[in-house]
């Protein structure tokens, strides 16, 4: 019931509803040139290599002309890579969606030295081709099309089909459902550094029973789009990893110790050696986490970490902005850094080949994303916040580690930052924003962090009616960070509706300092001028920098003690003079929207007006990676009754309010099935409530002509209909 992250469907939520905008498609990485100084970049008339060092020089190195087939128009190039020679340039264009993302297309090869463009995989079908990368010598390109890994020499175009067995449900190179949603993954397959294997995950779903979605709008007969979707519950998919020789066609698989179907393979990469292959397996629990050297030649593993948490363990898409590829390799490949929070914080560590650890940071902070490895100058980037849970700073520490971190960001520019570093660790694209500051970018060197191009970031000290931020300390001793917007001509001797909006989930922070916080997208109007106090409050198992009990105090509990703190900031917030606690609404989406029910539900003496849109009503009912992670396995009837007891249907006999609920027909991720459930609750003690529909619309309900404004404008009338703006 999360948004994709780093995402996450969640984040594309989050920015709608914090004012920002609805991504459709993944963020482009930054292709760095050699040098580590300039970079490429897709531009209306082609592609072209900026610098950083003169932010006024853009070359134009390849021209739409030059990407123009002979019989066509100018290709639109939706992503690319470069070969590692820079000589060749792979295109990826005329893509289409795989349920999140636009990972299907068609891929192109311009060659810079013969000028010649051909697309690849051409005897395929259209739009099939997944996931195109130039080998480590660039002379071939590997692909998936359909479940099935290909491999195109570029010298005579000649295709080799690498596996045969592909088919809807045995998957090769790339993932199900459910290993998409919830790891990140995506990409199935890695190359050798020698280029003569490809190592790859094959995904046996065949026993995973198909969620039945009913398509009624698109055709005059409905029809049936299954799903293969493990509930909480079910048993997941079954994992390998296969290691296939180009030149022979033939697989060795990896001997992974266990039950292929109760453990996940999140992470698999090749070492700098190309006879081995490292990964990381996590029971199906996801509190054990296991890493093996693989050898190929043989298939044998060796086990060189093991970890163990009476949680859960977090993947590395939790700590990479969702992208769990890549292998942290340093000291010529004998060590690699890990993260882990076995000390009670998220912390790096470097592990040698023999398992071997070696803490690098350490104290009462949290190491929030590892930014750049940067071996020559012998530091490490990160981002963190040690003193401000809602804020992200770059820091650096020594790869041997020391007792302190060095702070890079700027002291006098406090919010959000982020940072595209440049391999060469140099430079830095970096980007900043805060609840008053809008977003802004800039180049800047490393480590002086001193402007050398684009625009200069400059706060904006002048905003008026700025977003506060606050803590408010709980009955039961819990301080939680909030962030408020005041209305506009705010009169602190007239009391004011507030409206809460809330996660409460362990996908995503509510409550940062960013551009948009305090903002509401789903409102069409200003919230402020119209008279509302806005609000959002963070409490326990939220991902925020606070250390492992924070966090993971959820575990087991979610609808419970996220809930509770919910609930007990908002009765201290009851409390303040200007706070009107006859109109106090809530709303939400996704786990966000589980959040809403379950607060109107369990503590209906506070909140009065809840908006839910795609909540998870039964915890039984969503996939078996995310629910189990976070909710234990429900083997048996204790297992069940944590998942039945954090339900908001389990409570739906107590709403005494007044309650929109909006779903969409079409959702793969948070079924409408939890919708029925919900209504046959409140129908059977017959608690009155409105419901909104959107046929076929998926969870982001984003689809279909007129969609956006007509939910926005029904979250709007209801709102103002049930908890009317203005102070009195």
């Amino acid at each position: 019931m999360k948004f994709f992250r780093s995402g996450s469907l969640f984040l594309t939520a989050v920015l709608l509803i914090l004012g920002g905008y609805a991504a459709k498609a993944q963020r482009l990485p930054t292709h760095w040139t050699k040098d580590g100084y300039q970079y490429y970049k897709i531009t209306d008339d082609g592609i072209r290599i900026l610098d950083t060092r003169d932010t006024s020089k853009k070359t134009l190195w390849i021209s739409k002309d030059m990407l123009t087939p002979q019989a066509g128009a100018p290709l639109n190039v939706k992503r690319f890579s470069v070969s590692a020679d820079g000589q060749k340039l792979l295109i990826n264009t005329n893509t289409k969606k795989v349920w999140r993302y636009d990972t299907r297309g068609d891929y192109w090869v311009y060659d810079t030295n013969t000028k010649k463009l051909w697309q690849l995989g051409k005897n395929l079908p259209e739009s099939s081709l997944m996931f195109a990368k130039f080998s480590p010598d660039g002379n071939k390109v590997a692909y998936v099309s359909g479940h099935n890994i290909y491999v195109e020499n570029l010298a005579d175009a000649s295709v080799k089909q690498l596996t045969t067995d592909g088919s809807t449900r045995l998957i090769n190179g790339t993932f199900d459902w459910a290993y998409e949603e919830e790891f990140g993954c995506r990409d199935g397959f890695r190359w050798s550094p020698d280029s003569k294997s490809i190592a790859y995950w094959q995904i046996d779903a065949s026993k995973i029973k198909s969620y039945l979605m009913l398509n009624t709008t698109d055709s005059i007969y409905p029809y049936v789009v299954p799903v293969e979707y493990p509930v909480a519950g079910q048993d997941p998919s079954s994992c390998k990893v296969g290691v296939v020789d180009i030149s022979t066609g033939k697989t060795n698989w990896i001997n992974t110790p266990g039950d292929a179907v109760q453990h996940y393979i999140p992470r698999m990469e090749w070492t700098l050696n190309s006879n081995e292959i490292i990964l990381e397996q996590l029971n199906r629990a996801q509190t054990e986490s296991r890493v093996f050297i693989g050898n190929v030649s043989n298939g044998t593993t060796s086990l060189i970490r093991e970890e163990k948490s009476n949680a859960w363990i977090d993947g590395k898409e939790r700590w990479n902005n969702g992208d769990p590829a890549g292998w942290e390799w340093v000291n010529n490949g004998k060590e690699f850094l890990w993260v882990s929070e076995k000390d009670g914080w998220k912390h790096i560590s470097r592990v040698t080949r023999e398992g071997k650890e070696t803490l690098v940071t350490k104290g009462d902070y949290d190491v929030i994303s590892i930014n750049l490895i940067d071996e020559a100058s012998g530091y490490i980037y990160f981002m963190a916040s040690p003193d401000n849970a809602t804020q992200k700073y770059l820091y650096r520490i020594k790869i041997a580690g020391a007792a302190k971190p060095e702070r890079v960001s700027p002291a006098d520019e406090p919010g959000t930052h982020s940072y595209d570093i440049s391999p060469n660790g140099k430079v830095a694209l970096h980007n900043f924003s805060n609840s008053y500051t809008p977003p802004a970018s800039e180049v800047v060197s490393l480590p002086e962090h001193k402007h050398i191009g684009g625009n200069v970031i400059t706060i904006d000290k002048n905003a008026k009616n700025k977003t506060e931020f606050f803590k408010v300390k709980t009955v039961d001793g819990i301080e939680i960070d909030g962030w408020m917007k005041k209305p506009t001509n705010f009169d602190p001797h007239k009391k004011y509706p507030v409206v809460f909006m809330v996660y409460g989930e362990p996908a995503a922070q509510t409550v940062t300092d960013t551009w948009g916080a305090g903002m509401n997208r789903l409102y069409v109007g200003n919230m402020a001028d119209d008279g509302y106090i806005y609000m959002s409050v963070e409490g326990r198992g939220a991902p925020a920098p606070k250390g492992t009990a924070w966090r993971k105090a959820i575990y087991k509990n979610i609808g419970i003690i996220n809930i509770r703190d919910q609930a007990m900031a908002a009765k201290e917030i009851l409390k303040w003079p200007f706070v009107d606690s006859t109109r106090i609404a809530v709303h939400g989406w996704s786990g966000g929207g589980s959040s809403t029910l379950n607060l109107m539900f369990q503590y209906p003496d506070i909140y009065k007006t809840g908006i839910a849109v795609a909540a998870v009503g039964d915890q039984l009912t969503y996939d078996n990676i995310y629910q189990e992670r976070y909710m234990g396995v429900p083997v048996d009837d204790e297992g069940r009754a944590a998942f039945i007891k954090g339900s908001p249907i389990t409570y739906a006999k107590n709403l005494r309010g007044n309650l929109l609920y909006i779903h969409g027909t079409g959702d793969d991720n948070v079924h409408y099935k939890n919708a029925e459930e919900l209504i046959n609750e409140l129908v059977k003690y017959n608690r009155q409530f409105e419901l909104m529909s959107y046929p076929n619309r998926t969870h982001s309900i984003s689809e279909g002509e007129g969609t956006g404004l007509h939910l926005r404008t029904l979250f709007t009338r209801y709102l103002k209909e049930h908890c009317a703006p203005g102070g009195r």
